[in-house]
């Protein structure tokens, strides 16, 4: 199955969004339509006037597979940025070239990206570092009042965020579950903090 568009047919729009060689030889990137034939650098000077308040950061010791899948997802929940906090290299083939539109940081230490955090928020001030996890203390995030200006934390898969990370973490949220198993991926535990954050400020729903 083919997807995106082919090359385009008749005249040539006079557009400078446009990439001529897409125009020439087709569109089959994972965008969305109203990107089709539109230059990288297009695509992220658009997405820059519309990301939201939110970052993502994930922990990455251990080279854990999912922050592919992580990153996509704030790509589609229009993050500010994603953090990378431990060793620079990710898996990025759950990604989907995503991470080409997104702003990407690196933070080697815990210490350094708290260092970040304390001056990132707008005009200089803190930005609230929320943990995802379910840890004892951890609070449901159906309950909680996510605040507009933060970054919200994943740790890997299995030992998730890691003490030093949590000591730092202004509050840590859990998803609550239902059934048997004792987590959730860490992916899917980052699609639902990040939708939250988007249902509270871009929906006005309270939690």
């Amino acid at each position: 199955m083919s997807h995106g568009v082919g090359p385009w047919v008749g005249e040539w729009p006079d557009d400078p969004h446009l990439d001529p060689e897409l125009l020439r030889d087709g569109d089959r990137r994972n965008v969305e339509d109203r990107y089709r034939y539109w230059s990288h650098e297009a695509i992220t000077a658009d997405l820059a006037t519309r990301r939201h308040a939110f970052h993502v950061a994930i922990e990455n010791w251990e080279h854990d597979f999912n922050i592919g899948s992580v990153v996509r997802t704030a790509n589609a929940m229009g993050a500010a940025a994603f953090h990378i906090v431990g060793k620079r290299r990710w898996n990025r083939r759950g990604a989907m070239v995503t991470d080409r539109y997104q702003v990407e940081h690196h933070h080697p230490s815990v210490a350094d990206f708290a260092q970040w955090a304390a001056t990132a928020g707008e005009g200089g001030t803190p930005l609230r570092i929320i943990g995802i996890d379910n840890v004892p203390g951890s609070v449901p995030i159906e309950t909680f009042g996510l605040p507009r200006d933060c970054v919200l934390v994943l740790g890997q898969e299995g030992p998730g965020i890691s003490p030093e990370m949590l000591a730092v973490c202004d509050a840590v949220l859990e998803i609550t579950q239902y059934g048997s198993t004792r987590s959730i991926n860490a992916g899917a535990a980052a699609a639902i903090a990040m939708h939250a954050w988007v249902r509270r400020h871009t929906f006005g729903q309270v939690p």
